[in-house]
């Protein structure tokens, strides 16, 4: 109990240390952040463009702090605050009881008799427990806490942190070779810069795993693997096969721990397959199509592949179901399951090790939004939910479109018409319906529609 009070008590005075510099900075103006001028942490992020990697909108009002990338080829972070009211004034009992005590918040500093001798690995414990945004504000307290990323020890740690819910990368219509990240947590978009990425192709997000997303370019010729927060980025090597039609892809981590390595499956219309190893840094291909599973694959191209442990499940259209490949084993398997009548733009989902689907349910005019989820037993779709009733409103006599652009837990689904452009988060856990604020690009006014996404669990430490 002792160590957790000093722990505790440790949070508080991480957290004044860093209030108290941000009361020497000038008072913002009333209708804009104002920058700080360069402190001393400033300026080391400058001499140290590597620790400039994550490119996060200056826009939060729910964080105490925010970061920004400035404008053009610079990478150095510039800081600001949120707009504050002033001080409102104290009764005169709270001021008199301030007195008496002796001790106020703001008088409170660090001892350092007490706390040179703290052990390092609670600082780190405590440090991977913070939010993706808090973690970088804290980087500028000193070079130490900046060097975490390629700590073996933090790494540990970090992992040992419950995954919440994942973020969003996906691609806009009117700037495909940007994308653009949703923080379901923080109801918030970023604007992350992967400088690595190539410019002169389209490349598109088609799976995730450990904190790593996947790209395929759209040619089908090239995959590269991407930490969208620390931009640790790797070309991945030339296929030995080569398919010029689409491919599904299905993506697993071998552990988790960042050095863990990760696995990547692609499978094409004729059967044709390989897999990629990152600690061989090879692609291998493991064998043939068994007879059982019927060739060509009609494979449903706007579903993406469903990882459960090291199983990867793809959905198919005719004869319609899901096909299922573990990479431990090399095994495929082959499930003719129907779909739901009426069903259109239905995709693949997963929660907690069962299959979801998520889709459009179109008769006569109406249309609404259904989960369903896959019964072990009977290998029949059963619902379990549905739209609220009002928003389905929105839909009646529209020609509706969607877009699951996440299938871990959180659903983020883009419903779209000539008429409408809507993005909601569907929670399967707590069974919740929220709507997605628009995405607006830094500095523009109107709205991005989403092309497509993939969901991906924020991990600091993920090495690709």
């Amino acid at each position: 109990m002792e160590g957790l009070a000093m722990l505790k008590q440790l949070i508080g005075q991480l957290q004044h240390l860093l209030d108290s510099q941000s009361h020497h900075s000038p008072s913002p103006s009333s209708s804009s952040f104002l920058l700080q001028q360069p402190s001393h942490h400033t300026i080391l992020l400058q001499q140290h463009p590597r620790w400039t990697a994550f490119d996060i909108e200056n826009s939060s009002v729910d964080d105490c702090f925010g970061i920004e990338m400035a404008a053009g080829k610079s990478h150095s972070f510039r800081m600001s605050e949120p707009l504050k009211p002033p001080p409102a004034k104290k009764p005169r009992r709270d001021r008199s009881r301030g007195k008496s005590s002796g001790r106020s918040c703001t008088s409170e500093v660090m001892e350092q008799e007490i706390w040179k001798d703290f052990p390092e690995d609670l600082f780190e414990a405590v440090i991977a427990r913070l939010p993706i945004a808090t973690f970088f504000r804290f980087r500028s307290v000193c070079r130490q806490w900046s060097s975490l990323l390629a700590s073996q020890s933090f790494s540990q740690h970090c992992a040992q942190v419950p995954q919440e819910n994942p973020w969003f990368y996906t691609i806009t219509h009117e700037n495909v070779n940007s994308g653009a990240m949703y923080d379901a947590s923080l109801k918030k978009w970023h604007h992350p810069s992967i400088s690595a990425m190539p410019t002169k192709l389209i490349v598109l997000p088609v799976a995730s795993a450990g904190g790593l997303v996947c790209f395929l370019d759209i040619g089908h010729r090239n995959f590269y693997v991407c930490n969208p927060l620390t931009q640790s980025f790797k070309e991945l090597p030339a296929r030995s096969v080569r398919v010029w039609s689409r491919v599904a892809v299905g993506m697993i981590a071998n552990g988790n721990s960042a050095g863990s390595g990760y696995k990547i499956l692609w499978v094409g219309c004729d059967g044709e397959h390989e897999v990629y190893d990152s600690m061989k840094n090879s692609w291998s291909r493991p064998g043939n199509m068994p007879g059982s599973v019927k060739l060509p694959l009609s494979l449903n191209f706007r579903s993406q592949a469903v990882s459960i442990d090291s199983t990867l499940y793809f959905m198919r259209s005719d004869p319609e179901g899901v096909i299922s490949y573990d990479m431990a084993t090399g095994v495929w398997k082959q499930y003719i399951i129907p779909v739901p009548l009426h069903l259109t733009d239905h995709t693949l989902a997963e929660f907690d090790g069962q299959i979801m689907l998520a889709g459009l349910l179109t008769k006569n005019a109406a249309t609404c939004v259904c989960i369903w989820e896959l019964q072990k037993m009977t290998l029949l779709w059963k619902e379990v939910d549905r739209m609220p009733n009002i928003w389905c409103l929105d839909f009646y006599g529209k020609h509706v479109r969607m877009t699951c652009l996440g299938n871990k837990g959180l659903l983020m689904l883009s419903l779209r018409s000539k008429q409408m452009n809507r993005l909601v988060t569907y929670n399967i856990a707590k069974k919740e319906w929220l709507k997605v604020p628009g995405c607006v690009v830094p500095h523009g006014r109107k709205r991005q529609w989403i092309a497509c996404g993939t969901a991906f669990h924020p991990c600091l430490t993920a090495v690709a």
